[in-house]
């Protein structure tokens, strides 16, 4: 005798509930299997709802697809404003404390699910939806790079630092510290801790390089090292 529950004979989950399962399932399924290969009824199993459940909630697949991107963005979002709380406003050792805050930025923003999903989204379905990725770039990292521009402006009012253009240096910032990534986030691996700090301290010595003000001994800030940090090393851990 088959005696597989039905989904939604289960004990009932609110609206709301009901709703995120469906987006966390869907971003799992979309990542995993690419837009073309997912479909509802895989989803719907992932969620443990019915196929008509996943209609009712959010419409067809492609409708689904959107909201997942906007609910990813939305959850990044919430990430980097919150590791942008701990940025170092008034540092007494400006490198130390920048290579920090970086790791927490790669570590919270960019090795996190929200960070690998929309980069594999990106990657595969930006060609199909480019005006829904253009609405990514300006919701997700369009107001990054204001909310880090505006602090860097502050750090080099307070002379620690020299820049003509704070909203260039911070989309520099962000590229240079998870530069040394990209290697491994493109074969599909997770970078380890020691790769991600040593790409935070590559990115922050590079950056300091370019917009530290020179001090007395000729290194760009206080604190600086000439000397880089050990390279991440080639090992990859997939997942």
């Amino acid at each position: 005798m088959n005696t597989a529950i039905s989904p939604d004979t289960l004990p009932p989950r609110g609206h709301n509930a009901k709703r995120m399962s469906i987006i966390d399932a869907a971003g799992e399924v979309f990542c995993r299997e690419g837009f073309a290969g997912a479909n509802i009824d895989l989803i719907a199993v992932e969620a443990g709802v019915s196929r008509q459940t996943v209609y009712n909630h959010h419409g067809d697949k492609e409708k689904l697809f959107m909201a997942v991107v906007r609910d990813l963005t939305e959850r990044s979002n919430a990430g980097v404003f919150a590791t942008l709380g701990t940025f170092p406003d008034h540092p007494q050792e400006l490198e130390a404390e920048l290579v920090a805050f970086a790791e927490r930025l790669n570590r919270n923003c960019i090795c996190n699910r929200e960070g690998k999903f929309l980069r594999k989204l990106i990657q595969a379905e930006s060609a199909r939806y480019p005006e829904l990725f253009a609405d990514w770039r300006e919701q997700g990292p369009g107001k990054t790079w204001s909310a880090l521009a505006a602090r860097f402006a502050r750090l080099a009012f307070a002379g620690l630092l020299q820049m003509d253009d704070p909203d260039l240096a911070a989309r520099q910032f962000l590229a240079l510290v998870n530069a040394d990534l990209q290697l491994t986030f493109m074969l599909g691996g997770t970078p380890t801790p020691e790769e991600v700090k040593a790409a935070s301290t590559n990115g922050v010595r590079t950056f300091l390089r370019a917009f530290g003000r020179p001090c007395a001994g000729g290194d760009a800030a206080k604190g600086a090292s000439p000397e880089p940090a050990t390279r991440p090393g080639p090992a990859i851990r997939t997942v």
